[in-house]
């Protein structure tokens, strides 16, 4: 294409050249291998003119396999049961904050239950624990 003019060259290419660039195209063609391995070509044994017929077959197959795994798949509440799918009504996004403030919420729950349990002390003369049972003194 000529920079210049915008158009496309349109001068005659001599068979020579024509005949050269042919065969250098030609010797760096990708083999057969290759275009399988990038999916151009199927990876079949078939015969050509049964490929696309086998093809679509083996798409069949993969969509009728969906459709009944779908078909058997357990709806949400089971999932939430199992603890698969977080019981949740925050969006995907968030879900991961609202779980981590959950948890330190538990955690602080937690320590405040313990800061002002009663001591052993009191437990034993409340008759909740026996002397021998003080888990402050060693064994």
């Amino acid at each position: 294409m000529s920079e210049d003019s915008g158009r496309p060259d349109e001068s005659p290419i001599s068979p020579i050249e024509r005949r050269n660039s042919l065969e250098r195209h030609l010797q760096h063609r990708p083999d057969a291998r290759e275009l399988k391995d990038k999916h151009i070509l199927l990876d079949t044994k078939a015969a050509p003119s049964l490929q696309a017929t086998a093809y679509e077959l083996e798409r069949q197959r993969a969509t009728d396999s969906l459709k009944k795994g779908l078909e058997r798949r357990p709806d949400r509440e089971e999932l939430v049961g199992r603890n698969i799918l977080p019981d949740s009504t925050a969006a995907p996004a968030i879900q991961g904050q609202q779980k981590k403030l959950e948890k330190h919420m538990r955690a602080d729950s937690l320590n405040e239950k313990i800061a002002h349990r009663p001591k052993p002390e009191d437990l034993i003369k409340d008759g909740i624990l026996e002397p021998d049972e003080d888990p402050t003194k060693p064994e």
